[in-house]
């Protein structure tokens, strides 16, 4: 349906209504002219040899006596047909090239890169020339040689296409749900390019038309008897100057074609709203991708009994080239049933710890743990104590499918554009639990109507566009507990909706985490930048910097018993209703961290008033007080009598207003 009406605004407009009409003929010739005229066309008249335009011969006869016109007329169907044949050779070899990255993996992905790189950089004539050569002279060597000469425009086209949409959520979200990557390609990746590819094959298909009439100019295309407008143009060129007809006809034909077909397809892109592939403006709104935060996430007690965990993870590393290690020795435990948050600035660490425990980082990231373990099983690929042997990949994938759901921040990116909302959910079902496809649909409704969606069996049908942002979300979390997973990751789950949905869908999350809807209660991890989200939703908030965790403590006490500087800077930095309007809003002083420059000692001494030269030396541990809460800071004492260092920065006070505007605000650039 919305390709019908991305079809009908292309041919509203004066340029693709007459180009529509006009290609519309061409093809009607390419299969119609040869039944009717390949008689007049073929037949011999010596009584006639070339002869001039007359009313027996409109563009004259040739060496044997043969009507021009007739053969022009006849020629449509060849030489279509050849530039059809070859742009669909250029097609296919393209798509195979551009998605070779995704299905071989990246180390033969990059050297097919390479190559098609290096070939996009010959001329695609000087290509064909090349090919032709190689293949023959002959129709046949003519058409593998224009095909595989397109074939890597068509390759690196697929490869910037696929590349956006592999970093979309739904992508993601498909990968910890354990599907393989060719089904990955066929069912996620391919159906969202499909547009702009068609609009550039369109296009292509004039240009292969263009280039078969070159070769055949040249001899190098079609061969005697058979023939195309290309060489008819050469025959006629050798009476041009006596008989021009002979060779102007078949020249216009090129051209009234491969117009009609370029014209078309700029028509067509114009409808799509991909803009103009002829003049380098090729868009695809796939590239709307939510771009992910290059951070990572959490730490917490790791004294939890093992009997009673979900997750265990201990000294986590995820470093990349050139030294940057944006997640170091994160450890901590959640128990079944229990909601942590993890909170922090963006670059903190947040996302990419909770990337690393879904296994979705991969080259050139490195990921790292003396123990990362869902219910028991080491996710790195290690054989967990006391098991009898390591899971192969196929098995890791249904294991993370059906034991951790993923909420995204965007639920907008987070489905699949191109396909229904309830099939998407049903997806999950039918690949991991083995249910048919129709038990696979209830269950998606089922799902749809645990998360309060108004009339489910009518939501499962639309598209994920037709659905509010609220609505999306709330499909996003159906998704995320199809099984009974007992872990659920929510990053930033509620960045994009206002303050009424926002609080709904906490609600929502709150009920389902602690099995509100009869299912099991599951441990719930949630990723925020404010903090006060947390404190509605978590029983324990971890606050991390630059990779590490400073501070873990219940959230009942984060308001009277935050001990880390960082921790009361970002809660003085969220308004409330009794903000002075007057004054300039709190902000913490200076910028976060550089995870691939970071200072010696605490990292956050830069921008600490309570910091002195042993901070700046040596990085404090994470100790725990007897409640169980604890802190990374060498000043506890101080900062709970408010006694910052003189002439330090002023943490979570009120700043100066040019400071307002250069400093991040809760957590985020103001």
């Amino acid at each position: 349906m919305r390709r019908t009406a991305h079809f009908r605004k292309a041919l509203r407009t004066p340029v693709g209504l007459s180009s529509a009409i006009l290609l519309g003929v061409v093809l009607l010739l390419a299969i119609f002219a040869p039944v009717l005229w390949s008689s007049r066309a073929n037949a011999i008249d010596v009584a006639n040899l070339l002869q001039g335009p007359s009313a027996k011969h409109w563009l004259g006869t040739n060496l044997l006596g043969q009507d021009i016109f007739y053969r022009v007329l006849v020629a449509s169907r060849l030489s279509v047909g050849l530039a059809l044949a070859a742009t669909g050779i250029g097609v296919a070899c393209g798509l195979v090239l551009g998605t070779a990255p995704l299905v071989a993996g990246r180390r033969a992905g990059r050297a097919i890169t390479s190559v098609i790189n290096v070939a996009v950089a010959f001329p695609a004539l000087l290509l064909a020339l090349f090919f032709a050569v190689i293949f023959g002279i002959g129709a046949e060597g003519a058409l593998l040689a224009i095909g595989f000469a397109s074939a890597p425009a068509f390759a690196r086209l697929v490869r910037t296409l696929s590349a956006s949409v592999a970093g979309l959520d739904y992508i993601a979200a498909a990968r910890i749900a354990g599907v393989s990557r060719l089904r990955l390609l066929t069912r996620h990746v391919l159906p969202n390019i499909g547009e702009p590819l068609i609009v550039n094959a369109t296009i292509a298909a004039g240009d292969a038309l263009l280039s078969f009439a070159g070769l055949s100019f040249l001899g190098l295309g079609v061969q005697a008897p058979s023939y195309d407008w290309g060489q008819l143009l050469n025959d006629g060129l050798q009476g041009i100057y006596t008989r021009p007809a002979a060779a102007l006809a078949p020249g216009v034909a090129v051209v009234i074609a491969g117009l009609a077909f370029n014209l078309f397809g700029e028509a067509l892109a114009v409808g799509l709203g991909v803009g103009s592939p002829r003049i380098g403006r090729l868009r695809s709104a796939l590239a709307a991708a939510a771009a992910k935060s290059t951070a990572a996430d959490q730490r917490a007690s790791s004294r939890t009994e093992a009997a009673d965990s979900v997750l265990r993870i201990s000294n986590l590393e995820v470093s990349f080239p050139g030294g940057v290690h944006p997640v170091r020795g994160v450890s901590f435990t959640l128990k079944r049933g229990e909601a942590v948050g993890v909170v922090g600035e963006s670059g903190s660490g947040k996302s990419l710890t909770a990337l690393a425990v879904s296994r979705l980082l991969e080259d050139p990231a490195n990921v790292s743990a003396d123990r990362l373990e869902l219910l028991g099983q080491d996710l790195l690929g290690r054989a967990p104590r006391g098991s009898a042997g390591v899971m192969s990949g196929q098995e890791m994938r249904r294991f993370l499918g059906t034991k951790a759901g993923l909420i995204f921040q965007d639920p907008m990116t987070s489905f699949n554009p191109v396909k229904r909302v309830g099939s998407q959910l049903a997806e999950v079902a039918a690949e991991h639990h083995g249910l048919t496809r129709r038990q696979a649909r209830e269950r998606a409704v089922d799902r749809l109507r645990a998360v309060r969606i108004p009339r489910p069996e009518h939501r499962a049908r639309q598209f994920p566009h037709e659905l509010s942002g609220g609505m999306r979300q709330r499909a996003m979390i159906g998704m995320a507990v199809m099984g009974e997973p007992a872990l659920v990751i929510a990053d930033e789950p509620t960045t994009a909706l206002d303050v009424t949905v926002q609080r709904q869908v906490l609600r929502l999350l709150k009920s389902i985490q602690a099995g509100a809807d009869g299912s099991a209660a599951m441990a719930l991890l949630f990723i925020s930048h404010d903090i006060t989200v947390v404190g509605q939703v978590c029983d324990r908030v971890l606050v991390m910097y630059a990779g590490k965790i400073v501070e873990n403590l219940p959230t009942a006490n984060l308001a009277a018993h935050a001990r880390h500087p960082y921790t009361r800077a970002l809660l003085a930095a969220v308004p409330s209703m009794e903000t002075s309007r007057e004054l300039p809003l709190a902000v913490i002083p200076g910028a976060p961290a550089d995870p691939a420059d970071l200072p010696a000692g605490c990292a956050f001494a830069p921008r600490c008033a309570f910091a002195d030269a042993k901070c700046r030396q040596a990085d404090p541990a994470l100790v725990a007080d007897d409640a169980g809460r604890e802190v990374a800071c060498w000043h506890v004492d101080r900062v709970l009598a408010g006694e910052p260092t003189a002439g330090g920065p002023a943490v979570g006070l009120t700043a100066d207003p040019e400071s307002v505007t250069a400093a991040p605000v809760n957590g985020e650039p103001a």
